[in-house]
Parts: C-alpha cells; structure tokens; sequence
C-alpha cells in the first residue's frame, strides 16, 4: 500500500508542475538550478570519499550520485507548501524558487535514474546502458504518444462538462502502466509514474483527477511510507562523536554550497545579495524526493544502513531550519510599512503636502 501510494504521489507532483513557470523566469531560473546543484554535489563527492571505508559500496559512482542528489535536491511539493506559509508564494521570489525548483526536481530525477541503473548488482556497463536508452525511448514515448492521446480524450469532452469516472479510471491505469514498464525496464516504478505526470496538460483533466485523487494519497496513503522509512531509520547506529559531528558537518557544508551557487548566479541577474540568500536558503528545503533517493539507495544495497540514518537526520533538520531562517530574514511586510506610515501626521514638516495641508487649513 505504501508502495501505491508513492507511486500515486509521484504521478501528483508531476501533474502538478506548471512548466509555464519555468516560461515565465526563462533561462535565470535554468542557470540558478544548475548552479545551486553543482557545489552540493561536490559535497556530496567529498563525503563519499570519506566515508569509503564505511560502506561496501557495488559501483562507487553511483554511492556518489545518491549521496549528490540527496544533498542537492529541492522538494518542490514541500517548498510550494512553505512558501505559501511564509506568505511568499505570489511574490517574484516565490515564482523563482518554485520555477527552480521544479528544474532541479527534474534534474534530480534524471541523475537518480543514471544511478539506478549504476547501481544494479552484476550488471555489466552495455546493461546500464540499456537501461539508460530505454528510459529515454520510455520518455519520448510518453511525450509524443501519450500526451496527444490525453489531449485527444480532453477535447472529446464538451467544454465545460465533467469528466467520467471511466475516463478518469483509464488515465489513473496508465499510471500504474507507466511505472509496471519503468520498473521492467531496470529503473523504478516511481520514475514512470512522474513521467507519465508531467505529460498530462495542466487543465481541467488534471484538477479533476487531483480532485479525486489527492486527499486518499496524501491522507491515507503516502503516511505510509514515512511510517516505514521511521522504521528503518536506526538513530542507534549513529553513535559516538564521530557519527554525530559528522552529521552537523554535512549540515553546514550543503546549505552553504547551495546557497552559495544560487547567490552567484542570482547576484549576476542583478538580483539582491539578500533575496539571492533567502533564495538559496529555499532550495535547502527537503522531504519526500530525498527519502524516496535515501529508500531507493538503502533497497540497491548501495547505501548502508548507518549512511541511511545519517541522511535522514540530515534532512530532518535541515527542512526543520529553513523556515524559520528564511521568515527571520525575508520579511515582504516590511517594505510596506513605510506606505502605511505615509499620512500628514507622519511627513516631515518641510514636506510639500504638510505645507500644503498648513495653508488650506490657514485659508479656511
């Protein structure tokens, strides 16, 4: 049930992401994506490196590529529910960080896919290579095929008029197609499932599947897994001073790394020092992509159960920090106070409207 619900949620947060908001940003949003992806995965290559001796890792490239991802992923369902309680979501900021998230949510897919099919035990290279081309047929399929067929189905509903349940029965049994095939193929059910997400146009279909479909996966559902990745967190293995400075040291290196590459590239599309802050403070922001990476990891026997445990108490806190740091710096409200400050009692008295206010009332 766990499993089905992940997979259904997947399909949600790909049905989800408005591709227009990259649109909207263009190439700032693409480059601050990239940026804010390559410092944590150079983190996450140096602590692979010293953390060798602790795992018996199958291929070493790909314990690299979980460890980055983990690291440099942003959750895009999490951070769309942050913003809107720090009341930035509507802001020019707000868009931003959704926009490069969802970029860096896509990127991170496509590294975990590459990882995957790295990580299969006595697989050789002309297997992983296989793996990776099927995937990219799989997409194109999907996109060149499933999503006219979709858009076929839209149109042969009246406008204005409900979809059927059978309708709407027919695309939620291509979602479990989608992952039955991306599974087969070597990579993970989820993968089909977001792909098969994102080709679905935004638009009255896909409001009406979130619709039926959003309060049973993500009430009933998707707890689950959460339920059963507590389960396999084991906080009796991080023991000793050396487990547990390590875990504060990870902590530091990956927010600075992101928030360093976003506020690079940020500063250079004349953004504010401190917006590009908040912005990169955003971006640390984990949840479930990043457990998904961690279970997937831990289930390729690439990812030991202790380095398990180290990254969900890594990504606890992480997310558990963000909010607040970003609210404590980026206060939109304030800008607005000197606005609501603006009356005759409170202008300078040699301001042209007080002289003004003095005269009319000397006149009268």
């Amino acid at each position: 049930m766990a499993n089905i619900g992940l997979i259904y949620f997947l399909f949600l947060i790909g049905l989800e992401m408005d591709m227009s908001i990259v649109k909207r940003t263009g190439t700032k949003a693409v480059s601050i994506a990239i940026a804010g992806m390559i410092m944590p995965l150079i983190v996450g290559v140096g602590i692979s490196f010293s953390l060798s001796g602790i795992e018996d890792n199958t291929n070493e490239i790909s314990y690299i590529l979980y460890l980055g991802i983990v690291l440099s992923v942003t959750s895009f369902p999490v951070l769309a529910r942050m913003l809107a309680g720090l009341k930035l979501i509507n802001t020019e900021l707000g868009q931003l960080a959704l926009s490069t998230s969802l970029i860096n949510d896509v990127c991170a897919w496509v590294l975990l896919a590459l990882a995957i099919a790295l990580s299969e035990q006595n697989s050789s290279t002309w297997a992983s290579v296989w793996v990776i081309v099927s995937n990219i047929f799989f997409v194109a399929f999907c996109f060149v095929v499933v999503r006219p067929a979709v858009n076929w189905l839209i149109k042969k509903t009246p406008e204005g008029k409900s979809f059927s349940d059978f309708q709407i029965c027919v695309v939620l049994v291509g979602v479990m197609i989608s992952a039955f095939i991306t599974d087969v193929i070597g990579t993970h059910a989820i993968f089909g499932a977001f792909v098969y997400g994102l080709v679905i146009p935004n638009g009255p279909l896909g409001a009406a599947i979130i619709e039926k479909l959003e309060d049973v996966v993500s009430g009933i559902l998707l707890p689950l897994f959460y339920a059963i990745s507590g389960l396999k967190t084991n906080i009796n293995l991080i023991h000793g001073t050396g487990s547990w400075s390590f875990v504060f040291t990870v902590i530091p290196l990956a927010c600075f790394g992101k928030v360093f590459g976003t506020l690079i590239i940020s500063v250079l599309y004349d953004t504010p020092i401190r917006d590009g802050i908040v912005l990169g403070l955003l971006m640390n922001t984990k949840g479930l992509i990043e457990m998904i990476v961690l279970n997937i990891g831990r289930e390729q026997k690439v990812l030991g159960d202790e380095i398990f445990s180290i990254m969900v108490v890594a990504t606890l806190i992480m997310t558990a920090t963000v909010s607040p740091i970003a609210a404590l710096i980026y206060k939109p409200r304030k800008r607005l106070i000197p606005y609501r400050k603006r009356t005759i009692q409170n202008t300078r008295m040699d301001a042209e409207l007080r002289k003004q206010h003095t005269q009319t009332k000397a006149l009268q």
